[in-house]
């Protein structure tokens, strides 16, 4: 499976943060946004990602994560011009995608739980269309809402509806079969002027292949697209850090557990960020994963 983050968009909800910065560059408590949808896509053991930005933000994601190979990653980059549609991220990437299936998850979200590694792995072992994850929300009206039966069926999907079918909204990560390109290349722009993901997903819905997991109790999922939320995740890393001494998203981490990286190399990157609390915890995972103390 191939991956892609979207991490396009112009930030115009966080100006002045997104004056010269992008927003996935932003700080999330102690690490850059982007590390989180990484994380994710780690996590599900994807290890060849597309990252879209647009143009003038681009090299500042080069020049952050390179070529991903010091996490054992193969990391590529893709520009979107304008805002123009989460689907339009699956054009872009059509050539990086080939004959694979496909992960893409937005550049702004935060996904932390339990077994979340073991979720996203069934999720695609059990891939057959579209595999898609929700959360139960108390404003449903402003998401793209699901409702679904007890097997995880998806019965119905409603872009922000005035009387929603549930209250599970549909987060921002999504698996889909290698046919999704084609699907993608069909779509027309909505009354906005965009390729929207809901109408990728409505496909599977019609042909009865998509799936919704509820990411249920003790989940968390956040986006922060507002200066209230990015305040408020930011607050929520912390808290969890804090309290039970075991990072958010550090992507060394991830790469280590999922072995893409030894526990030298991983030792090696915290010692480049050596006074900082991150680089002390990368070297203290490291250690723990059996990192021979450098001369």
């Amino acid at each position: 499976m191939k991956g892609i983050i979207l991490a396009g968009g112009s930030g115009t909800r966080l100006r002045p943060l997104t004056g010269t910065l992008s927003k996935q560059i932003l700080p999330v408590y102690d690490k850059p946004m982007i590390y989180y949808p990484l994380s994710v896509l780690m996590l599900a053991g994807v290890r060849e990602i597309l990252l879209i930005s647009s143009r003038d933000h681009s090299e500042m994601f080069r020049t952050l994560l390179g070529d991903g190979s010091r996490l054992g990653l193969r990391i590529e980059y893709a520009e979107q011009d304008r805002p123009n549609g989460i689907a339009e991220a699956l054009i872009i990437g059509e050539d990086f995608v080939g004959d694979d299936q496909v992960a893409l998850v937005l550049g702004d979200n935060i996904f932390h739980g339990p077994r979340f590694s073991a979720l996203l792995g069934d999720a695609y072992r059990e891939l057959d269309g579209c595999a898609l994850f929700g959360y139960r929300v108390s404003d449903p009206q402003r998401y793209a809402v699901g409702e679904t039966d007890r097997a995880g069926r998806l019965l119905s999907l409603e872009e922000k509806p005035a009387k929603p079918k549930s209250n599970l909204a549909v987060t921002g990560l999504y698996m889909y079969g290698n046919d999704v390109l084609k699907i993608a290349r069909t779509l027309a722009p909505s009354a906005r002027g965009e390729l929207e993901i809901t109408d990728v997903n409505k496909v599977y819905l019609a042909q009865g292949r998509a799936r919704l997991t509820e990411l249920g109790r003790g989940f968390a999922w956040l986006d922060m697209g507002t200066h209230d939320s990015l305040l408020t995740a930011g607050q929520y890393v912390q808290l969890v850090e804090q309290r039970q001494g075991e990072w958010i998203a550090c992507v060394e981490e991830v790469a280590l557990n999922r072995g893409f990286i030894t526990a030298d190399q991983c030792y090696r990157l915290g010692v480049e960020m050596a006074g900082t609390a991150y680089g002390s915890y990368v070297q203290e995972i490291a250690g723990r994963g059996g990192a021979l103390s450098p001369a």
